[in-house]
């Protein structure tokens, strides 16, 4: 199995910069080029097979609308950088068609559309128009609060009929985690549930690609309240997560994730 001509018969992880000063992790963010430039460098050292790239937060629980102009300087800016300074696939992070177009003539290699092509009526189109391999993100309103790995399944099942209608062959899927709130049960209940039994997504033929670092349900487990505290709970979370399927795991922490991945698949190989 492949995704964006990366082999995946290992998990690998996709790292997260982001030049969005308004996203929820500060530690992410990098606004001067030398530090870019940097960031994406030490992150290919440590390991990292992808770099995704956000020019503006999709935090679910933010208010982070910028003018289309501004994400559109940013993510330009910031593919430049990136791909002068490394030599892996890079994703841009958006929800805006104009933006991944400008992203991609600017040297971006991946779609990443936490809509799953359902918020940008064209967003689809530009993917197929230059042949973009993208990351659909399961993308709907809660139907079935009492079942939330279905529902997760069925918005991706969605999400993988649009990008087949417009031949988008090679995609990821990612469950969202953090991105669906139900009132009830409570979002990081929904978050759990969905990575415990991430392994039922496998049915969808595509690699799994988990977001978890970091995240607000690490933070309601384990009561911390600051992002930067939660990298060890983020750590325990992904172990859990490539054990179920996850082929490829965006984070914040490039090394330390790596290592919870090489472990988590190595024991996995015991297991009866």
């Amino acid at each position: 199995m492949k995704f964006a001509g990366v082999n995946l018969d290992e998990p690998r992880v996709m790292g997260v910069i982001n030049v969005s000063p308004e996203s929820f992790y500060k530690g992410s963010v990098r606004n001067d080029e030398k530090a870019l430039a940097e960031t994406a460098v030490r992150m290919v050292e440590e390991g990292a097979s992808f770099i995704d790239i956000g020019a503006k937060s999709t935090a679910p629980y933010l208010e982070t609308q910028i003018p289309l102009e501004e994400e559109i300087r940013r993510a330009v800016w910031a593919v430049k950088v990136v791909k002068d300074a490394v030599d892996v696939p890079v994703s841009i992070d958006t929800t805006s068609a104009k933006v991944a177009e400008e992203a991609l003539k600017a040297g971006a290699d991946i779609i990443n559309d936490v809509t799953g092509f359902k918020g940008d009526p064209e967003m689809a189109k530009v993917a197929s128009e230059y042949s973009a391999p993208a990351v659909l993100c399961a993308h709907g309103n809660v139907r079935n609060f009492s079942d939330p790995v279905r529902t997760v399944i069925e918005f991706l099942e969605e999400s993988l009929t649009i990008a087949e209608e417009h031949g988008v062959e090679d995609v990821a899927v990612d469950p969202a985690i953090g991105f669906l709130r139900p009132e009830w049960p409570p979002w990081y209940e929904w978050d759990s549930k969905v990575i415990a039994n991430l392994n039922l997504l496998k049915l969808l033929g595509k690699p799994i690609l988990v977001g978890i670092s970091r995240k607000s349900f690490i933070g309601a487990i384990t009561g911390r309240k600051d992002p930067s505290e939660r990298l060890a709970g983020s750590l325990s979370a992904t172990a859990i997560a490539v054990l179920k399927g996850a082929r490829i795991v965006r984070a914040h922490d490039v090394r330390e994730t790596l290592d919870a991945i090489k472990v988590a698949e190595f024991i996995g190989r015991f297991s009866t």
